[in-house]
């Protein structure tokens, strides 16, 4: 079977990036003509031309946006977090005349065959996805159509699309800094799904803030589980068990804390005497749970709202870009937090 040429077998041939192929695709002023010409000359000569979907879109706009979400609508709306952010998008969308289509795949290749298919149906004129992960092969693909697409959340690869996020590696690095501070050394952390990009960012700054403390890493502290709160009290209470230890636990999600205090005070564990807790999100409850839950502001909201913003720019300019920006977090302080009890 004949090897269909993509943009990154332009990018190897030159020398240069993916991201740079689909720049002098798109016209890009900030590419050099001599890396203009380079690129060109290597596209002719390999056969590569630029998929039709991409140039189609000025002459087939549906005025129709697709909000890919992690899972099924039934589970992804249990956390506040995706409708929050839905309700940024369609708050910058809708002042454009703009309708939203959500897809809500149960597996990644339900993912891949939706998208594609709405895609290639011209049911709409761009893509946001709510979420990455390393698994996700349809961002490939649409950056070589050059379809516009946003992405929440950091891609694993080097591919040319455009992305906002929070610095999840910082921020997770910050807040268990932060139970350092406070005296804790054995310090427990909750992660989401591992395929979940965010969740290995925010391992990742975990395990930084123990290096920078001078405490070894321990993988018996780590745990991960779904972003459900039943999930967070299965995992809890496993971690719990095998390290009894602890003092302090960091979750990726507030919902995931939520199961996190119902199984510690299962095992007779004050809060915060004896585990203090910090999570992210800082969802509308976590104010009123017993004591009120430290949590990281990351910003739903401006998130998807950037997203969309990021995304119709692109449609303005009937082009697919390759950007990003990070949207800032702040920890919310309350009263799970304490210095670590001595015994």
């Amino acid at each position: 079977m004949k090897h269909t040429v993509t943009i990154r077998d332009v990018a190897k041939k030159v020398g240069v990036s993916a991201s740079t192929v689909s720049r002098v695709i798109a016209n890009s002023p900030l590419i050099s003509e001599e890396t203009r010409e380079v690129v060109r000359k290597a596209m002719e000569e390999m056969g590569y031309f630029p998929n039709a979907v991409a140039r189609s879109l000025a002459n087939a706009q549906t005025r129709t946006i697709a909000v890919v979400m992690p899972s099924s609508a039934e589970l992804a709306f249990q956390n506040p977090f995706f409708p929050e952010a839905i309700r940024g998008i369609g708050g910058v969308t809708s002042e454009q005349r703009y309708d939203l289509l959500l897809l809500t795949p149960v597996t990644a290749e339900d993912e891949y065959r939706e998208t594609l298919r709405v895609v290639k149906e011209r049911r709409v004129d761009g893509i946001i996805f709510l979420y990455s992960r390393s698994d996700q092969k349809v961002l490939a693909e649409l950056a070589e159509m050059g379809f516009p697409q946003v992405l929440i959340g950091r891609p694993l690869e080097d591919l040319p699309l455009t992305w906002v996020d929070n610095d999840n590696i910082e921020a997770s690095r910050s807040v268990t800094a932060e139970l350092i501070r406070l005296g804790h050394r054995i310090i427990g952390f909750m992660s989401g799904p591992p395929n979940f990009v965010v969740s290995q960012d925010r391992l990742e700054g975990y395990k930084r803030a123990l290096a920078d403390g001078g405490i070894t890493w321990d993988p018996e502290c780590v745990c991960s589980a779904d972003f459900l709160e039943e999930e967070g009290y299965r995992a809890a209470g496993k971690l719990l068990d095998g390290r009894p230890n602890l003092t302090a636990v960091v979750t990726m999600d507030d919902i995931m804390a939520f199961g996190v205090m119902r199984a510690a005070r299962e095992r007779g564990l004050d809060l915060p005497r004896e585990l203090s807790l910090v999570s992210f999100n800082n969802s509308p409850l976590a104010q009123h749970m017993t004591p009120p839950l430290s949590s990281v502001e990351i910003q739903a909201h401006e998130l998807g709202a950037t997203a969309a913003r990021l995304l119709l720019s692109q449609l303005e300019l009937q082009q697919a870009t390759s950007e990003h920006c990070f949207v800032q977090v702040s920890l919310v302080r309350r009263n799970s937090m304490a210095p670590v009890k001595f015994l």
